[in-house]
């Protein structure tokens, strides 16, 4: 597979993005290279644009940046097979998050180039004459998404990589000055999705394409992650350190009620974008690339080359999605009639097993404390695990599975319980399969007490989904061709609702709990039960509704938003703008790490104020010219 290089720069060192044409969705061209005068021509331009959704690939689906959003949170911990990028994620005493080892490297490392290659085409497409104003909306748009990630993740960031503020740099430098976060936020976020919002068309110029109301979630987010950090409810230090003055005088209400009033918006005009009818279809893999997606790093099974992956195997890089690899337990070691009766296969349910991330036993027994009436729990995991054998080459009709009964392809084989059941009997003779036994039942079993570091239930909604499989067990080692999912219409509802507790006068209509209400209405429709295998026809939107209290307050919006979106990558940014860290995710519960471990284990983690930066990259401070003092300035305090 060959790769495309953009030369940038930021501060200290030559930073390399390597391009390479999205899929044919996008119906995008490969260019060779990006020389400073390439984006004064209207190849440029269009060359500059395709590397801004390339650019996403670097990121989402990434399995390392995506451990640092969820590991160590109130949703995922390490799992038995974890190194040491899991394990210091978690904060729980078996690591440390350092400079070195905090894979938010990742995500330096892609914003800043596509940074400046955004600031090229802003600076110099407007002069090319054919280039629309639609267009440069579209650079403006991933220059403000990069620096909104940037700054929730690091603090205030450089606005100036060599060049000026906002300026297209064309030579490398080894010096760097960070901005604050107001000057971030108000200099190159706001104004940026603010145009953005004007500039671009309601409908996408291509599939996938960034689009109005895009632009207007992120500002509605943007301006309510910034609200938060005004307030500094519990005193959460920030750096470089700044007053929580904003520059324009206008107070933390004021951009709860802006981040209010464009979500509703949004909603009121959606363009093609909708809520789909059930939380199953967001997910499900053949329905990518649905109304209810606004952004996603696209990937294609059509061709390695437009992909960027290998079809057949990957060792877990970039571009590559190989995320929810890392939270699939090893489930082919389940032993029935003495072999593997779930095999490794290329299907949503199943895929490639890593085991270096698992939920916690909270997640599974208290946010998904109703698994009858809300579907997200069956859209989210697998918990039932099924025979397929046969697809391997074993002709076997049937195999002896627990309590010595038999079972045929296709039948459960392990089930993880949606409740605690006292009569589980955890054999020891049943090690290599790791769960336990009711009577009458021919699959094994673990309750959501039992669900430890080896065994935990599958993360569905970001599993494999391929078309070649054929008969057989496809290829499940190859790189994950689905694309990985960014940003949702349904988070508008979720962005407004926050909005209003925090203080945003409501329309009618659209309190904070009928905005809520209209997610959890959602939730309870069903129309497949995903680990019974069959279809489901079932509208409990009113018992959802009836359930949401009369007042709703931040933790239950965290909750919501832990159902809506678990293991998606959102959980860290939500509890960081919340500051909810600490006393949400401070304690967990998990049993250990071997297979007759069944026991919770109560695990205490310590969340630092310090915790709510992650460190500057050690790569980035290695490249730069600049005293030691001067480094350490510039490192976030703490690290």
């Amino acid at each position: 597979m060959k790769s495309r290089n953009i030369k940038t720069f930021i501060g200290t060192a030559l930073l390399t993005l390597f391009l390479m044409a999205c899929s044919d969705i996008l119906e995008e061209q490969p260019r060779h290279i990006y020389e400073p005068g390439f984006f004064k021509t209207e190849k440029g331009v269009n060359g500059g644009l395709t590397s801004l959704y390339a650019h996403l690939r670097w990121i989402y689906g990434q399995g390392y940046y995506y451990n640092t959003t969820l590991t160590g949170t109130d949703e995922a911990t390490y799992a038995q097979s974890a190194d040491a990028n899991f394990k210091d994620m978690d904060l729980s005493g078996v690591g440390a998050i350092t400079a070195s080892s905090s894979r938010a490297d990742v995500l330096w490392g892609a914003a800043f180039p596509n940074i400046n290659t955004a600031s090229g085409i802003i600076e110099n497409g407007s002069a090319v004459g054919t280039i629309s104003a639609a267009l440069i909306a579209e650079a403006r748009f991933f220059r403000a998404f990069d620096y909104f990630m940037l700054v929730q993740t690091f603090g205030g960031v450089p606005l100036d990589l060599g060049a000026g503020e906002l300026k297209f740099n064309t030579q490398p430098v080894r010096v760097s000055v960070r901005n604050t976060v107001p000057e971030v936020y108000t200099k190159g976020i706001f104004p940026d999705l603010l145009l953005a919002v004007n500039d671009l068309p309601e409908i996408g110029r291509v599939t996938g394409g960034v689009t109005k109301t895009l632009a207007r979630l992120y500002l509605a987010k943007a301006y309510l992650t910034y609200g938060w950090w005004l307030e500094n409810p519990n005193n959460v230090p920030t750096y470089p350190e700044a007053q929580r003055v904003d520059p324009d005088g206008r107070n933390a209400q004021w951009y709860y009620q802006q981040a209010y009033n464009i979500a509703v918006e949004a909603i009121d005009n959606p363009g093609p974008f909708r809520l789909m009818d059930t939380y199953y279809d967001v997910n499900l893999g053949s329905n990518d690339r649905n109304k209810e997606i606004l952004l996603y790093a696209d990937r294609t099974e059509a061709s390695e080359y437009y992909g960027g992956s290998n079809l057949s195997w990957s060792n877990g890089a970039a571009p590559e999605n190989f995320a929810v690899w890392f939270m699939t337990w090893n489930y082919t070691n389940i032993r029935s009639s003495g072999v593997s009766s779930v095999q490794r296969e290329a299907v949503q349910a199943l895929g490639r097993p890593w085991t270096r991330m698992a939920p916690t036993q909270g997640a599974i027994k208290n946010t998904f404390a109703d698994k009858t009436n809300d579907s997200r729990y069956d859209g989210t995991f697998t918990t039932v695990y099924r025979g397929n054998w046969n697809k391997g080459g074993n002709t076997s009709p049937t195999l002896i599975n627990a309590n010595n009964m038999a079972i045929a392809p296709g039948d459960a084989v392990l089930t993880f319980l949606n409740e605690d059941d006292p009569a589980i009997v955890y054999n020891a003779s049943y090690a290599n399969v790791g769960a336990g036994l009711l009577p009458g039942r021919a699959d094994f079993v673990i309750a959501p007490s039992g669900i430890s570091r080896l065994r935990y239930p599958g993360l569905w909604k970001l599993g494999t989904y391929r078309t070649d499989n054929g008969t057989g067990l496809g290829q499940p080692n190859g790189a994950i061709t689905r694309p990985f999912n960014v940003a949702k219409f349904s988070e508008l509802y979720f962005i407004a609702a926050e909005a209003a507790v925090k203080g945003a006068t409501p329309v009618t209509g659209k309190s904070a709990r009928e905005l809520i209400n209209v997610i959890r209405a959602r939730a309870g429709k069903w129309r497949w039960d995903n680990n019974g295998n069959t279809a489901k026809v079932e509208d409990n939107s009113a018992a959802m509704i009836a359930a949401t209290p009369a007042v709703i307050d931040i933790n239950y919006i965290l909750a919501e938003r832990s159902r809506e979106y678990f293991g998606e990558g959102y959980r860290w940014y939500d509890l960081v703008r919340t500051q909810k860290w600490e006393e949400l995710a401070t304690t967990y519960q998990i049993a250990g790490a071997g297979a007759a471990d069944h026991t919770p284990q109560t695990i205490t983690r310590t969340i630092e104020k310090k915790h709510y930066l992650r460190p500057i990259p050690q790569g980035q401070l290695d490249g730069m010219e600049m005293t030691p003092a001067e480094k350490q300035a510039y490192q976030n305090p703490g690290y």
